[in-house]
């Protein structure tokens, strides 16, 4: 095995603690969202959305998923996630990923999502631990230099960090990060933070840098946890809907205007449109979901999120904000 020697995850702890970790999600933290987040509160580690590692090895589907991992250097340290259940596929992604590039890879092991499981990938693995660390070998391998990390939850069904978690801790990944509920969970429970010292204890007996993530309101929230826990970093998701500057030390949202927050919305809606819809990367509906996390917690908020549903493009989206700042004298 090629010994790791870009492992950027060592690194960021010596550095600071609790470091902070955008989440990869689907759909959510493409490019557009991630140049706004580089632009207004920049995360310490920041995730691509995950992709199929069979899709990026076959001739077919390569150049659809090579344009989803497209990236700014502004956005470094930048991992790739990759999903998938042949070890050698995933070895050949690795291998494509480090020539792409990044700094780092992680493998999902932990998509609640039906299509993903029903492939043996995902959470799918938690039930699947031979193949687990088969992947992880897999992907060390296919990687050289650079570090491999995992993400996955404490379970499929149940609490299973006794039994799952040293099954990947044995494999050494660079950084190990835990989403705080189980697959059947979803998101429907609050995030089990109570199992967090346990976790840290179990990667800090196998030297691993370890990552909590689930329910981080804030960045203040966030430091708490850590400090309460002894996660080396925390890893953010949700909260970074309709807030670039989450990440952003000296910002609180609270403190951001609604005319200004509507700006940067419509400056997302431009970026999105040129730079992911008009290749055919993406859909424009995808800007929606952002949309409904700008536009709320005020008064006519339901009714303009409403029109703005019904937009086709960024340049409806932006007269309908604009309007409504003028008519309601928003500065």
């Amino acid at each position: 095995m090629i010994k790791e020697q870009n492992n950027f995850w060592q690194k960021l702890v010596a550095k600071k603690k609790p470091f902070f970790v955008l989440a990869p999600m689907a759909d959510a933290t493409d490019f557009a969202q991630r140049q706004m987040l580089a632009k207004y509160g920049k995360p310490d580690v920041t995730y691509t959305e995950f992709v199929s590692a069979d899709g990026l090895v076959s001739e077919k589907g390569r150049q659809v998923f090579l344009k989803e991992l497209r990236f700014g250097e502004n956005e470094r340290p930048i991992v790739a996630q990759i999903f998938g259940s042949k070890p050698e596929n995933i070895k050949k992604a690795a291998a494509l990923i480090a020539e792409l590039g990044f700094d780092g890879v992680d493998i999902n092991m932990g998509c609640p999502d039906k299509a993903v499981i029903k492939q043996g990938a995902g959470s799918a693995l938690i039930k699947n631990p031979q193949l687990a660390r088969e992947i992880i070998r897999a992907a060390k391998e296919g990687a050289g230099r650079l570090p491999v990390s995992v993400k996955t939850r404490i379970g499929f069904g149940k609490n299973e960090i006794q039994t799952w978690l040293p099954e990947i801790l044995a494999e050494n990944p660079a950084a190990l990060i835990v989403h705080l509920r189980t697959k059947k969970e979803m998101s429907q429970v609050a995030a089990h933070w109570e199992l967090a010292p346990r976790i840290v204890e179990m990667a800090k007996e196998n030297g691993v840098v370890i990552l909590g993530n689930g329910d981080v309101a804030s960045l203040a929230d966030g430091q708490e946890k850590a400090e309460k826990s002894g996660m080396d970093g925390i890893m953010v998701g949700r909260g970074i809907f309709g807030n670039p500057w989450f990440f952003n030390e000296k910002i609180d949202i609270k403190n951001i205007s609604l005319a200004e927050k509507f700006r940067v919305a419509i400056e997302h809606a431009k970026f999105f449109e040129k730079e992911l819809a008009a290749t055919s990367i993406k859909g424009y509906h995808v800007m929606k979901k952002h949309f409904k996390a700008y536009v709320s917690e005020f008064e006519g908020a339901k009714e303009l999120r409403a029109k703005l549903m019904e937009t086709e493009n960024a340049g409806q989206a932006e007269k309908i904000l604009k309007d409504y700042l003028k008519e309601n004298i928003v500065v």
